[in-house]
């Protein structure tokens, strides 16, 4: 599950990057909208929100930009998105903008039960999945809870701290992985520092889906000042390289 930044370097690439994604392998996109004060994001993502909040992107444009292209992307569309935004725009109403542009499921980092009981009942019932995050620090109890309230899939965070490309693994992590297993049966997908096709190998078995996010939105950067389209090429043959060897 690739992660774009929406708007990041301009609303063209968004809209490029989502069919070829598809097609260079991806079974989900994690589309996030620019934010000034991310929760978890690192230097990169961080980077690329501050850039596309330069350039005015507000959140109905991302929501444009997805709908402009939702027609010639069939797989799962989710935007990773502040609750701060949500609220500011009233929740009806974001819901519903969300859903008519063809997103899926919202990841939800900074909304913990028991606030998100509420929200999560009235996300599902305008048609969408709820996301939330787990830590390996969470409790058993509170990760039973969190596993409760998602739709989709379960978020886990390989590492507790912020997101950016890392050498390993943590080793621990196919144990954590088993234990939160033991409390749930939802899908779980593993994000934070994945960025190799060596860390795909490591998970699979252990999770059901890889979120590189950082490495994705590096290759973007890289490629920045090309085409939209030469950008969508150039990041799609990196999520092939990673898939190749799984």
């Amino acid at each position: 599950m690739p992660f774009i930044s929406a708007g990041y370097p301009n609303l063209a690439t968004t809209s490029a990057l989502l069919p070829a994604l598809e097609s260079a392998g991806a079974s989900m996109i994690e589309i996030g909208l620019p934010f000034s004060d991310p929760i978890a994001d690192g230097p990169t993502i961080q980077e690329s929100y501050t850039r596309a909040l330069a350039n005015k992107i507000k959140v109905g444009d991302c929501f444009k930009a997805v709908a402009d292209v939702r027609s010639k992307v069939s797989i799962p569309l989710v935007a990773m998105v502040s609750f701060s935004i949500v609220y500011r725009q009233g929740l009806d109403r974001f819901l519903k903008s969300a859903k008519e542009s063809g997103i899926d499921g919202l990841i939800l980092p900074d909304l913990p039960p028991p606030e998100a009981d509420a929200t999560c009942k009235k996300v599902n019932a305008a048609g969408l999945d709820t996301i939330l995050l787990i830590a390996p620090t969470t409790s058993p109890q509170r990760r039973a809870k969190v596993a409760e309230l998602c739709t989709g899939f379960i978020y886990y965070l390989s590492i507790s701290g912020i997101t950016g490309e890392r050498n390993a693994l943590p080793a621990d992590l196919a144990a954590n992985l088993a234990a939160l297993r033991s409390v749930t049966n939802k899908p779980i997908c593993v994000g934070f520092g994945i960025s190799t096709a060596q860390h795909l190998g490591q998970l699979k078995g252990n999770a059901d889906g890889a979120i590189v996010g950082s490495a994705i939105v590096k290759r973007i950067t890289q490629h920045a000042t090309e085409t939209p389209e030469k950008i969508a090429q150039a990041v799609g043959s990196y999520c092939r390289e990673l898939l190749a060897g799984v």
